[in-house]
């Protein structure tokens, strides 16, 4: 069983999700409002400390700039993605542009920037804007707790060098398919990293989300990997 060392870790449907660390909120691709699987309670939060961003699709940044004016939060973002929601309003001081391989210190936890293998823009007017490339994140809580979150990607082999360089404790990983890797290469990406504990994102939300944990319990079985699956339901809290 995953033990998250005091961190509290509430999925918020899709790929959103609220983490608690030492008094302060962190919120992970803020897509709320127009979440069919995020609590109508959850959808209009009145805190956040930290928002990290992985790409600029609506379904993730969907609610992020009214979440930072309306909170004053940090956003932590790719330059392009930064330069964007900087445009929509988010204060220039409020703003971590940063780059993969970077590291910032912010509300008492350390975050990486690491790769991913998607896409990032998003439609306005009739044009697509280029919003810079996909990135996933690692945070190393003051508990004590190291996290990996994806954000969209499929498998890529240097996942191994995050399991060798950050030592995560848990990985939050994308199983829809379709858009992001699904099950199968799902169940691949925990082999590389080598974690104990996956927790599963990004499939029901929508029918073209086909992916299902039992599947990826099923792909992980087979591979002989020892990888518990934390399949949670939208508004609970670890």
């Amino acid at each position: 069983m995953l033990n998250t060392r005091g961190v509290q870790i509430t999925w918020l449907g899709h790929a959103a999700f609220r983490m608690r660390s030492a008094g302060k909120t962190f919120y992970f691709d803020p897509f709320l409002t127009s979440n069919p699987k995020c609590p109508e309670a959850e959808k209009t939060p009145s805190q956040a400390d930290v928002i990290l961003l992985s790409h600029g699709h609506m379904d993730h940044i969907g609610d992020a700039a009214p979440l930072a004016q309306r909170t004053g939060a940090n956003v932590v973002a790719m330059v392009e993605l930064a330069g964007y929601l900087g445009r929509k309003g988010v204060p220039a001081g409020n703003i971590r542009a940063m780059n993969k391989g970077g590291t910032v210190e912010v509300a008492g936890a350390k975050v990486t920037m690491v790769h991913a293998l998607h896409s990032s823009s998003v439609e306005e007017g009739g044009q697509t804007v280029y919003l810079g490339e996909p990135a996933g994140y690692i945070v190393k809580f003051q508990e004590g707790l190291t996290i990996y979150f994806a954000g969209d990607t499929d498998v890529f082999g240097d996942m191994r060098l995050i399991a060798e360089i950050y030592r995560p404790d848990v990985a939050i990983l994308p199983i829809g398919d379709f858009y992001t890797m699904g099950p199968l290469q799902a169940a691949h990406a925990c082999r590389l990293l080598g974690v104990k504990t996956v927790i599963p994102m990004h499939y029901g939300t929508f029918p073209v989300l086909t992916g299902t944990p039992a599947e990826l319990k099923r792909f992980l079985g087979e591979a002989g990997t020892p990888c518990e699956v934390t399949e949670m339901t939208p508004g609970q809290t670890l």
